[in-house]
């Protein structure tokens, strides 16, 4: 691994310009624009000009902390997984082999003994221990700090640290471009931000297949092609240059044959009380392009039988303002990581599903720090959740875990998130999501690409293929 010490100086120097245009946004533990305050808490490490320069230092460029813990059990940051990491032979375009294929579990959590790890659990993990306590486990191994990203998205991140401001109550961001919008995060809405603008490459196409299995394992997979045009993360942008739009995602279900053809096109727009997503549908039976307004929010998502809601892809995304956001805690915590195993081309879709939750056979989990976000529903306002629990990666932001609470306030569901560092790009994201009902005993699972091409980065994508006009050509094809 390398110790990004190769880009120093660069980082100095960007410090130094981004400082002194920058001493101007710093606001320390004083309220943030966007009418955000920041959240009370010693885990937040104030704006000011002395912390932004420790980014790159003892904190690393994403604003997590470089050394290790006390323990021992989870190690310094020392650049993630870098060039010289790439397992031999290797090439861009093949499906990523286990870095870690030596690797033995430390421990097995189980049914018997999880409250012997209590600590480090989610109320979300120990409910799923709790129903599921014959056949739920949690492989543990040495923890492993992969994640890393391109040198200029390190560069871009630490001048935003001097610039990033929200706007509209948090429901937007200005004066940022390219990389983590917020290093320094001073509330929950900048920890949000950090996930909803992690870099994913500059354009990509992948297998989002879904499985949504009845109680007792039976499932059919639906295969769903997705393209996805991110216009923040292309080289020398900042976010005033892209028209509100942060992404353009096309998706399109590939089978059964019940449900082929069909056709969702959305437009993710930045600041979503400015100007909502917009979303449009083709229907290939009435051959017709139709608005989808429904696009959004707890309305379900594509072909999930109700078991996830359109804000749960990508673990969140889409508008904010109908929760209250809070940062409540930061922790050490067992979490879904280096999901290599479970990405393996060997695998069938039947070897991952399994009745009540995904086989753990070949699910990884490590000790990490972690930030806890609660969002709270705002009174007036409608979701199907009445609070939700996130838990981000402090190196990548990825949010790991959810735990979904119902209208009377039960725990509802568990997600995890199993992310890989997609080490040619690189940068840390997920290959599967699971999203568990723990009262029905059903879920679905995202990212059963197996048996398909692997997930592209950095492919050349034009925005003027994801218009309406466009989505009637593609879909009459």
């Amino acid at each position: 691994m390398n110790d990004v010490l190769n880009f120093k100086s660069k980082l100095l120097s960007s410090m130094a310009v981004g400082l002194m245009a920058g001493s101007l946004a710093l606001s320390g533990a004083h309220a943030q624009d966007g009418g955000v305050p920041a959240d009370p808490g010693d885990y937040i490490i104030p704006r000011t000009e002395a912390n932004i320069a420790r980014l790159g230092e003892d904190l690393t460029p994403m604003g997590s902390v470089r050394a290790g813990n006390e323990d021992g059990t989870i190690p310094a940051w020392d650049g993630g997984l870098g060039r010289d990491d790439w397992p031999e032979g290797y090439e861009p375009g093949q499906r990523h082999p286990n870095p870690f294929s030596d690797d033995e579990p430390m421990f097995t959590i189980t049914g018997q003994n999880y409250m012997d790890y209590a600590d480090h659990l989610s109320p979300g993990q120990i409910a799923t221990f709790e129903r599921y306590p014959d056949t739920y486990y949690m492989r543990v191994f040495p923890t492993r700090r992969t994640a890393s990203f391109p040198e200029r998205i390190y560069e871009k991140t630490i001048e935003n640290a001097s610039t990033g401001r929200l706007v509209s109550n948090g429901e937007g961001v200005t004066d940022v471009s390219e990389g983590f919008p917020f290093p320094l995060p001073q509330n929950a809405y900048e920890l949000i931000w950090n996930h909803k603008l992690k870099y994913k490459g500059d354009g990509g196409v992948r297998y989002n297949n879904q499985v949504a299995p009845t109680a007792d394992g039976s499932f059919q997979l639906v295969k769903l092609r997705e393209e996805l045009l991110g216009l923040y993360y292309q080289l020398g942008t900042d976010v005033e240059d892209v028209g509100n739009i942060l992404l353009y995602f096309f998706q399109e279900v590939e089978s059964p044959a019940r449900l082929a053809g069909n056709i969702l096109l959305v437009h993710e727009t930045l600041n979503q009380m400015e100007q909502p997503r917009q979303a449009w549908i083709y229907n290939p039976g009435q051959r017709r392009v139709r608005r989808a307004p429904n696009v959004a929010y707890d309305n379900p998502g594509t072909a999930s039988d109700g078991l996830r809601t359109n804000d749960m892809t990508d673990m969140f995304n889409g508008a904010m303002d109908r929760f209250d956001w809070e940062i409540v805690d930061k922790r050490e915590m067992y979490i879904p990581y280096n999901a290599y195993e479970a990405h393996n081309d060997e695998l069938e879709p039947e070897d991952l599903v399994r009745p009540g939750h995904l086989n753990p056979e070949y699910m990884r989990y490590e000790l990490h720090r972690v930030w806890v976000v609660e969002a709270t529903l705002k009174d007036g306002t409608r979701h199907i959740n009445s609070r939700r629990t996130f838990y981000l990666d402090e190196d990548s932001y990825q949010i790991a875990l959810i735990d979904h609470y119902d209208s009377r306030g039960e725990l509802w569901r568990a997600s995890e998130a199993h992310s890989l560092n997609f080490y040619e790009v690189p940068t840390y994201w997920t290959t599967l999501e699971t999203h568990m009902d723990l009262q029905s005993g059903r879920y679905v699972a995202t990212g059963l690409d197996n048996n398909d091409p692997v997930i592209t980065f950095n492919q050349s994508l034009e925005p003027s293929d994801y218009t309406p006009q466009a989505l009637r050509t593609r879909g009459r094809r």
